[in-house]
């Protein structure tokens, strides 16, 4: 009989994608793998895609600002906290691993109750929290960046970097080539990524210097959805989609840079497929501003280069680019000496000692 692991983590795509990513080495492994995660958050879907058994439990969020719901959600999360142990009590897993979200929190703490143990990854540069309510119930902490140690418990902390799809590693170039309709015209190719809503201010930026940037280099817009711009559909050596999913692995292949928000999990994928990239991460106004810190950690440790959002124009963004085709080869070089890019090795390995 194989080991078992149940793995939680939802509420957003980045809760999930790294679990999926585990998946395969951990069967590999000889690990049966169920989940828990909430009623109906994004990670239901994507979880039941992948073929692996799935409980949903009550979960609440807490939040740190006044809402009526504030009065409910506690005791949705107690109640998630018994539903939770009642399935690991039947399930009887070796080890939990959970990739953070306001669901993994009863999970973690009712996993700590029967002795199970645990393992937690945190994809920001400072945790979120549901981790930071977690962490005391865990063995071990995975995280992504250097400076996240110092947030820590030293002797819980690993730093492993963030489990990227190994189908991303599989894209090809030629097949790229033809769906974008591209020459092979040895011209780079610039691959545009504005995140799940695309990003209106990359896009507006973007489109006022295309006349400038298409004669040295061809672009592959993902503009987000709602965003196409129906005045470009002809114009030769650029395309626009509002979002790719099964292609985005040959589009990658295709591309000699990337221009990208500063998600933890979409700059991870940017550092193990080595891409050099140009990273305007979403403004402090329009979140907890972890992106930021998340950009200037790749800006210090040499693989991005970083341009904020107050300072995006259309001359700041062509200057940016243009520099970035210029110093290409010093990103690749610190990208290639990077150790973050074995994360799944690393995970599944304390997950094989954890369940001993």
């Amino acid at each position: 009989m194989g080991k078992k692991i149940v793995m939680t983590g939802g509420g957003t795509a980045g809760h999930v994608t790294p679990n999926i990513a585990l998946m395969p080495k951990l069967r590999e492994m000889g690990f049966q793998i169920s989940y828990i995660g909430s009623y109906n958050g994004i990670e239901k879907q994507l979880i039941e895609e992948q073929g692996v058994p799935y409980t949903g439990i009550s979960s609440g969020k807490l939040r740190r600002y006044f809402d009526w719901k504030n009065f409910s959600d506690p005791f949705r999360v107690v109640h998630g906290y018994f539903q939770a142990k009642a399935i690991l009590k039947k399930e009887k897993p070796d080890v939990v691993f959970s990739k953070g979200g306001f669901v993994s929190v009863p999970v973690v703490r009712a996993a700590a109750s029967l002795h199970i143990p645990t393992i937690i990854h945190e994809s920001d540069m400072t945790p979120g929290l549901a981790n930071k309510l977690a962490i005391p119930a865990a063995q071990k902490v995975c995280c992504s960046f250097p400076e996240t140690m110092n947030y820590l418990p030293k002797d819980k902390a690993v730093l492993s970097g963030s489990p990227v799809r190994q189908e991303l590693f599989t894209g090809d170039r030629e097949f790229a080539l033809s769906f974008t309709g591209f020459e092979d015209d040895g011209k780079p190719t610039l691959l545009v990524i504005g995140g799940s809503q695309g990003s209106v201010a990359i896009n507006n930026a973007l489109r006022a210097i295309l006349p400038k940037l298409l004669p040295d280099m061809k672009v592959i817009h993902l503009c987000g959805k709602g965003n196409l711009d129906k005045t470009l559909t002809n114009v030769p050596g650029y395309v626009q989609y509002e979002y790719i999913k099964d292609e985005l692995k040959d589009l990658f292949a295709l591309s000699d840079l990337v221009l990208s928000r500063a998600g933890a999990n979409a700059i991870c994928e940017l550092l193990a497929l080595r891409k050099p990239n140009l990273l305007v991460p979403l403004s402090a106004a329009a979140s907890r501003g972890d992106q930021i810190l998340n950009a200037k950690s790749y800006e210090k440790q040499g693989y991005s280069m970083v341009l904020e959002e107050e300072k995006l124009t259309p001359d700041t963004l062509l200057t940016s680019l243009k520099k970035l085709y210029d110093d290409r080869q010093d990103y690749i070089d610190a990208m290639n000496k990077s150790a973050q890019s074995s994360a799944i090795d690393i995970i599944c390995g304390l997950i094989r000692s954890s369940a001993k």
